[in-house]
């Protein structure tokens, strides 16, 4: 299995394949990475005996060995979040949130970038989340469902002023290499996440361009980009944080490190590194505001995932206009 360019950039080596195996034999697989160690555990779904699947991870994690059980089946590194699941996602948003679904540009495979627009179009207050930049990371894409769907549902119900705020959500940022399986580029060969600034590739244009329309009066205040790693953390502005950013951080995830079971995290923060063209990077320098990478453990467990993105959901908006103390 090899990254679909070079060099990867943090390699995450995603796979997925369909099996079918008689009764009365063993099937193994045996996947070796190339330029890349094990990362994903295998997930199996289908029919047959679960209790019969065997995982051997090579000592040094070139490679994975997957004993199957006889009968039909999916194996994927991670569960497969596919063009269907946000569909489903976006209709929910739109339906539970009375927001617009809408179409901000077109992948390389000409594939739509869609999103969901919440709140009034004239509220002069705009929250940007963005999801799926990179493939294989669907336990943000997790956090980033359980946490949209709820913003949907306070907007619906009163409790965040839509004339006042409005949210872009864009869930599947890259749409290429999700139905692609990439590692972590889009259909350009590109980290999207390496993009911002230069904006040569037309999934990150389509975001850059939609908010260079906006009318002036119309502001983002805040950017949220859901990701995975090894664990649970937010990557945070520096010392180059204004006071106002520093207040939101402090009200929105000051003191919470361990205040949701079963999702423990960490807040590191990280001063811009000019060039890097991250998408956290790019809109605290344009716009000056908070701008975080919301990062989520490749084996979090989903039920707390969701918890605890419902509850940062919940506190958002509160936080982000708490005055500033003297």
């Amino acid at each position: 299995m090899t990254p679909e360019h070079l060099p990867p950039i943090n390699p995450s080596p995603w796979y997925a394949f369909r099996y079918s195996a008689a009764e009365g034999g063993n099937l193994t697989v045996h996947v070796r990475y190339l330029g890349a160690r094990h990362r994903y555990a295998p997930k199996w779904r289908g029919r047959g005996d679960p209790s019969a699947l065997s995982i051997v991870v090579a000592n040094d994690a070139s490679s994975v060995s997957i004993t199957l059980p006889p009968g039909e089946g999916v194996i994927s590194g991670q569960p497969l979040l596919t063009s269907a699941h946000y569909d489903n996602v976006l209709s929910q948003l739109t339906k539970s949130g009375g927001g617009s679904r809408i179409v901000i540009g077109q992948s390389h495979d000409s594939r739509p970038i869609e999103a969901v627009r919440l709140g009034s179009t004239d509220a002069p207050r705009l929250v940007v989340l963005l999801g799926r930049q990179h493939p294989p990371e669907v336990s943000g894409a997790f956090a980033m469902d359980a946490f949209s769907l709820k913003i949907a549902e306070l907007v619906r119900n009163g409790s965040i002023n839509g004339k006042e705020f409005q949210f872009l959500v864009v869930p599947l940022l890259n749409p290429d290499g999700v139905a692609r399986g990439h590692w972590r580029g889009n259909l350009g060969g590109t980290d999207l996440n390496r993009d911002w600034g230069t904006f040569k590739q037309p999934e990150t244009r389509a975001v850059h361009d939609w908010l260079a329309s906006l009318p002036l009066h119309v502001r983002p205040v805040l950017m949220l980009d859901f990701h995975s790693t090894n664990r649970n953390l937010f990557y945070v502005q520096g010392d180059e944080a204004n006071a106002q950013g520093k207040a939101f951080l402090a009200a929105w995830l000051g003191g919470k490190e361990n205040a949701f079971a079963g999702y423990p995290f960490k807040i590191e923060p990280r001063d811009a590194n000019p060039g890097s063209g991250t998408t956290k990077n790019w809109f605290s320098a344009k716009y000056g505001i908070p701008a975080y990478t919301y990062e989520v453990g490749d084996n979090s467990d989903p039920s707390a995932v969701r918890a605890a993105a419902e509850a940062l959901a919940q506190n958002l908006i509160p936080s982000l206009v708490m005055p500033l103390k003297e």
